[in-house]
């Protein structure tokens, strides 16, 4: 889907998989860090803390990674302050980009935030230039694995207060208003459908098509954003046209 954060087409090599997911760990431990901040350290309370948690276990970080991580952002152990920043600009052919990052330095991230955009072609713009073309929502992904009842889950999400659900072979992605996603996750569970994931996103409400070397340029740009420790999500309104579609080296 586009504007989704997670490039499927970007691959890496073998080669860097020990670093990635040292990576991995540092993201997911400022996403932690930054919800305990912001909602307290109980995850029965905090949403984004569970989610955030839901994610570390998905990539098999240390539980005691988890709890320390934790114990810093309440003042229980020495460490960083982490602070929420987003970042707004434009990759090639005029695609709107939205990056969030937490970061203990703004003008470090600042500074290679602006570098990446203009190495790949794109321009970092001021506060508010892009926002306004994403909408928050709530994104439930439902997993498959042991089969679904497509009608019996459609059925279900709309009485729960869901907007939208686009199903597929092995998941269905389920779309909420922001305020919405507890209590829908809560819902499908308790009529027992196996929840993968649950979250805050952003939607983009308008798209950008591009192909071919525009398309290759926007891919990596987006790639080299996550691939930043201080960038948490990158969210784009890029449509590839199939047509054309560049292939991933």
């Amino acid at each position: 889907m586009a504007g989704h954060s997670k490039w499927k087409n970007i691959q890496y090599r073998k080669g860097r998989q020990d670093a990635l997911k040292a990576q991995r760990f540092t993201k997911i431990s400022k996403e932690i860090y930054a919800a305990v901040r912001r909602g307290g350290a109980n995850p029965e309370t905090n949403f984004a803390l569970r989610a955030a948690i839901q994610k570390a276990k998905e990539i098999n970080m240390p539980l005691e990674n988890i709890e320390r991580t934790i114990k810093k952002a309440t003042g229980e152990l020495g460490g960083v302050t982490y602070e929420d920043v987003v970042y707004e600009g434009y990759g090639p052919g005029g695609v709107a980009i939205l990056v969030e990052a937490l970061t203990d330095n703004r003008n470090r991230t600042a500074a290679r935030i602006r570098h990446l955009f203009g190495k790949y072609g794109g321009n970092l713009g001021e506060s508010g230039c892009v926002a306004y073309l994403f909408a928050l929502k709530g994104e439930i992904v439902v997993d498959h694995e042991d089969g679904v009842d497509e009608e019996a889950l459609f059925s279900a999400v709309l009485e729960a207060g869901a907007e939208d659900v686009d199903t597929g072979e092995s998941e269905s992605l389920v779309t909420t208003p922001p305020d919405a996603v507890e209590a829908v996750r809560t819902a499908l569970e308790k009529r027992g459908f196996r929840v993968r994931s649950a979250r805050m996103t952003r939607v983009p409400t308008v798209s950008v098509t591009v192909a071919g070397e525009t398309a290759e340029a926007n891919l990596a740009l987006l790639g080299a954003l996550e691939e930043e420790d201080d960038v948490s999500e990158v969210y784009a309104n890029l449509e590839i046209d199939e047509t054309d579609a560049p292939t991933a080296s």
